[in-house]
């Protein structure tokens, strides 16, 4: 089975017109985007797992305060913004898709402990692609993401913010 086209395909759009479709796709950071065009995009480019990859490439490749400032423009997992409804509609689908609008009150203690736990070790939010996940799971991943270096942890982040990209990317090919 092959991969869907994403639509209109990456390859035929005039750098405007892509950033435009695609800026969004790394949370509030279009530079990516803007970065991946520049690039180069060509046919192969038009498929979910290969602009995700070229993506993914210009955020693994760029300087370390560039990544810290697309993970620091994520929201916290079960935090303030989504209890008061600040998320982007990205981030509150993935949120909800989650399980994490349906925490108990105890669960969002637990969130609000580790998020503050997490950003005083590591300056940054807690990123974690959570499709697939609930959030027995992602907690039990904070815990024990929680015990790395913040070297691994910068890695860790930017990977999961890449796995984040591909499965937003793969959501606009179902469009």
């Amino acid at each position: 089975m092959s991969s869907p086209l994403l639509s209109p395909r990456p390859s035929t759009l005039d750098r405007s017109a892509f950033v435009e479709r695609f800026g969004d796709i790394y949370e509030h950071s279009p530079w990516v985007a803007e970065l991946a065009w520049d690039n180069g995009l060509g046919p192969e480019h038009d498929t979910p797992a290969a602009l995700a990859e070229a993506m993914g490439e210009v955020l693994r490749s760029a300087p370390a305060q560039r990544q810290l400032e697309v993970i620091r423009a994520h929201p916290d997992l079960a935090g303030k913004a989504a209890i008061a409804g600040e998320l982007t509609d990205d981030s509150t689908r993935e949120q909800a898709g989650a399980g994490l609008d349906q925490c108990t009150p105890e669960e969002l203690a637990r969130f609000e402990r580790l998020n503050a736990a997490y950003k005083e070790k590591f300056g940054f939010p807690f990123i974690m692609a959570v499709k697939g996940s609930d959030r027995h799971i992602i907690l039990a991943a904070f815990e024990t993401r929680l015990e790395n270096s913040p070297e691994q942890e910068r890695q860790a982040a930017i990977e999961q913010v890449n796995r984040i990209a591909l499965f937003r990317l793969e959501a606009r090919a179902a469009e």
